[in-house]
């Protein structure tokens, strides 16, 4: 078991919500004990209540990952139903939805205020390297299911929109710094504040972590700047601009089927941002210099290793994004608004890991009404047209009823489709596997190729969200089917490795959970997730996953300042694919690999206490306080306990 202790300094103005004091608290209980329903604006990119909202919307709140004690997103994302999280080491992970994650996840478009972090250019998202520290996340907006209507190319399985506080809702200073066994640090300092129309807020973080496997070596170590500037001009007008820098010096990952590689990752990043009223106008940048040196999994390594074309070990790469884009609505009647809008994007990628340098352009145009066609029902109905320099147009239709049987109870029926691109790297990709004791098979190219479609997944989905006991419990059930089809992967074709579109699966399945508020101390949740794929993948494609996945969870939260988080996360048991070599040198391996892996269960605890006009507060937090040592890929390490504390001070 790890131990690991953090401290938290967070300085707030006068303004900043404190506890209300013993005196100030309503006299009727009943109106204490109203859980509020979530506005999201995910769905249609414009502010409703989740129940309105034409897709399955969950939602997790600033308090929530405080409870979590947990140092990185993906941790607090178990929680949610239908979501599938995968870590491979102390830095990799992968996260997807619906049963269609795997090694180098790309089917699931990931945004930090509305502005994609996705990485275009490799299709891949690094997890413990977001452009954001924890204390700044106000909300996460999660969306599971087809979303490519109003976001375009690679919103497949879902999209996830990782919300920050406003300048004037951190007015203040913020300090946090963690620390312990595993070599665990997690450190955040953010300063926020106004002058005049003008509002600012920085932010700085330093993070990393130990391996799993080697606890001597490091797996993780990154530093962050982050700047914010908000004028707010008279009539509803703003103007927002925001850059900032990561660097990760030590990325160990991500993981493929050959090899673990030894990287860092690099990021840079502009964003202009223009909102009057219902018209938004918007342009950003990002730049990703990631350095990797090739090497190879353990028990492979005495017999193969991964190169670039040239046969040497670095395959790093980098790749630009610049994006403008544009979106205005309009109410036609209180009954029915119209939401258009266009985008254009540059992709560039370019390394030793690819035969030359990747150029793309992207342009697309979406349209959607929302109709209110009876005061019961509403139809929500879009379609996105993208154009691609190097595939033929897509349509991504999204049609959607809502019909609201009492204000408490609502019922959603929809269908989507969405489009993933190959991206410039699955295009222009160019390695080799090469034996180390040449005799044992001819070198193995590695191809990309520049005749691939795109991946397609087609959808349909039934939702239901109800109220019970005046507001105090909510409960939802959802019921999907999922087609994919044309995924691309590789396919030996002689004595090549080459990129190709291929197979259909189908995916099926039902998420059913419910939150509730029982006294003004105590909250709790729990849910359910089943899932069943059906496929004609074959090799390294094919879809894995578990069948089921269960989440808990009790919250208490008292005036005494005492508080107290206990999750529960059980896996089942799941198979995915391992390349054929495993299975080709298996009798002359030094050992052997399933390509199964057993069930597990997280047990993961908090317990803190605020004090100082709730401006301080100390805690202990344990992840996977049963120390279930477990793998939740068969490449991955096995994971075990670590235990974290934290002191937070706000002034």
């Amino acid at each position: 078991m790890s131990v690991c202790w953090a401290i938290a300094i967070d300085t707030y103005s006068p303004v900043s919500s404190h506890a209300v004091p013993q005196a100030d608290i309503p006299a009727n209980e009943e109106l204490e004990l109203l859980k509020e329903e979530e506005t999201v604006r995910i769905a249609t990119r414009h502010e409703q209540p989740i129940s309105q909202a034409p897709s399955n919307v969950y939602v997790i709140t600033d308090e929530d990952i405080r409870h979590s004690g947990a140092t990185d997103l993906p941790s607090v994302l178990r929680r949610v139903p239908g979501l599938d999280i995968m870590q491979v080491t102390g830095a990799d992970f992968n996260v997807s939805a619906r049963g269609d994650n795997q090694l180098f996840a790309n089917k699931i478009l990931v945004m930090v205020d509305g502005r994609s972090i996705y990485i275009d250019g490799e299709g891949l998202v690094f997890w413990k390297s977001l452009p954001v520290t924890l204390p700044e996340i106000k909300r996460i907006e999660v969306l599971k299911g087809p979303a490519s209507v109003v976001y375009g190319f690679n919103a497949f399985d879902g999209v996830i929109n990782i919300i920050t506080k406003s300048a004037q809702e951190m007015k203040g200073t913020t300090l946090q710094f963690g620390g312990g066994e595993l070599g665990t640090i997690s450190s955040a300092a953010v300063q926020a504040g106004s002058a005049g129309k003008l509002d600012y807020r920085l932010s700085i973080g330093h993070d990393q972590n130990q391996q799993w496997r080697n606890n001597d070596a490091l797996a993780f170590r990154s530093n962050k700047f982050n700047a914010q500037t908000q004028y707010n001009f008279s009539g509803d007008a703003t103007l927002r601009v925001a850059g900032g820098f990561i660097d990760t010096n030590r990325f160990d990952g991500p993981v493929s089927n050959v090899q673990i590689p030894r990287s860092q990752f690099n990021q840079g990043y502009s964003d202009v941002h223009y909102q009057y009223r219902s018209f938004s106008l918007r342009g950003w940048w990002q730049g990703n210099d990631i350095p990797v040196e090739s090497s190879t999994h353990p028990l492979l390594a005495p017999f193969v290793r991964q190169t670039n074309s040239t046969g040497g070990s670095n395959v790093s790469f980098s790749t630009q994004t610049y994006n403008i884009e544009a979106q205005h609505s309009l109410d036609f009647s209180p009954t029915n608004r119209l939401s258009y809008g266009v985008n254009y994007r540059y992709n560039s990628v370019d390394g030793a890991a690819v035969s030359q340098l990747g150029r793309e352009d992207r342009l697309g145009f979406h349209l959607q009404d929302e109709w209110k066609i009876l005061s019961p029902l509403t139809l929500v109905a879009g379609v996105r047209y993208d154009l691609h320099a190097r595939i033929s147009g897509t349509w991504s239709p999204r049609v959607a009823l809502i019909y609201t049987l009492t204000p408490e109870h609502t019922f959603r029926l929809s269908g989507s489709v969405a489009y993933r691109p190959p991206t410039l790297f699955e295009s222009n990709l160019d390695l080799r596997i090469l034996p180390t004791i040449p005799p044992l098979f001819p070198p193995i190219p590695l191809f990309g190729s520049q005749t691939l479609n795109p991946e397609q997944i087609i959808s349909y989905e039934a939702g239901y969200q109800g109220w019970w006991l005046k507001h105090r419990l909510r409960t939802r059930l959802d019921l999907f089917f999922n087609h994919l089809s044309d995924l691309i992967n590789f396919q030996t074709i002689g004595t090549t490795r080459t990129l190709i579109n291929g197979g259909e699966a189908d995916i099926y399945g039902t998420e059913a959970g419910f939150e509730f508020l029982a006294t003004r101390w105590l909250s709790g949740f729990a849910n359910l997730s089943y899932q069943k794929i059906g496929q004609t993948f074959t090799g390294v494609s094919r879809r894995g996953g578990p069948d089921w996945k269960a989440n808990v969870g009790l919250r208490g939260d008292w005036d005494s300042g005492l508080n107290g988080e206990i999750a529960v996360h059980y896996v089942a048991g799941a198979t995915y694919p391992l390349i054929e070599l495993f299975t080709a040198l298996a009798p002359v391996l030094p050992g052997s690999i399933s390509p199964s892996i057993d069930s597990y269960t997280l047990l993961n605890l908090r317990g803190g206490y605020r004090f100082w006009h709730d401006k301080a507060e100390v805690a202990v937090a344990v992840f996977n306080a049963l120390n279930d040592r477990h793998k939740e890929h068969p490449l991955g390490d096995t994971l075990g306990s670590r235990v974290m504390g934290w002191v937070t001070l706000r002034y």
